[in-house]
C-alpha cells in the first residue's frame, strides 16, 4: 500500500510541474518604457525559458494595472511572461 501511495505523490508531482503549477518560471529584466495609456511594458529581459526567446528587448501588454503600477523605468525587476490569444503579456512582477 506504501508503494502505491509512493507512486501515486510521485506521479501528482510530475504532473504539477509539467503544467507549471508549482512554480513559475520567473525572468529578469529592465523596465526601459512603460505606456500606461496602452497598458504595455518594453523590458530589456534575460531568456525566456518557458517561451523559448532568447535574450532581447521587447515590448509586452500587461495583464492588469495593478503590475503596471510595479513597473518604473529603469528599475530591476523579475516577471512571468505568458502568451495570450496570441499576444506575449506580462503576468507577474516581482
Amino acid at each position: 500500500m506504501k508503494t502505491v501511495m509512493k507512486s501515486a505523490v510521485a506521479i501528482l508531482l510530475a504532473a504539477g510541474f509539467a503544467a507549471g503549477t508549482f512554480a513559475d518560471d520567473f525572468t529578469n529584466g529592465t523596465v526601459k518604457k512603460v505606456d500606461t495609456k496602452a497598458k504595455k511594458v518594453t523590458l530589456i529581459h534575460e531568456e525566456l525559458k518557458t517561451l523559448g526567446m532568447p535574450a532581447m528587448t521587447m515590448v509586452f501588454e500587461v495583464k492588469d494595472d495593478t503590475l503596471l503600477a510595479k513597473l518604473k523605468e529603469g528599475a530591476k525587476v523579475q516577471f512571468v511572461a505568458e502568451r495570450i490569444n496570441g499576444k506575449l503579456t506580462v503576468t507577474q512582477v516581482k
